[in-house]
């Protein structure tokens, strides 16, 4: 089942990582101080602890602008769904 919800970016970890394009962090920064966020990022929920895989340039966006949450498709998971993302 997926729920979508505001988690805290500080609860998030992203084992994969990844370059962004400067340019789309900030015009998403730009988007989301106006409009706020439109589109959540995906989250595995594994064990109680969220792992961020996708939305890499609204993630960062969000931390930029000092968010504390961000808004988040989680999808629960058994370690073996994470495992395989790590592959």
């Amino acid at each position: 089942m997926v729920k979508v919800q505001e988690i805290p970016l500080n609860q998030i970890k992203r084992p994969l990582p990844r370059t962004n394009d400067p340019k789309k962090v900030e015009a998403l920064m730009e988007s989301i101080a106006e409009i706020g966020q439109q589109e959540p990022i995906d989250v595995l929920e594994v064990d109680g602890q969220y792992y961020g895989f996708s939305g890499c340039h609204r993630y960062e966006a969000c931390q930029r602008l000092g968010k504390e949450t961000v808004l988040a498709r989680v999808r629960k998971a058994p370690r073996s769904v994470l495992k395989m993302h790590l592959a």
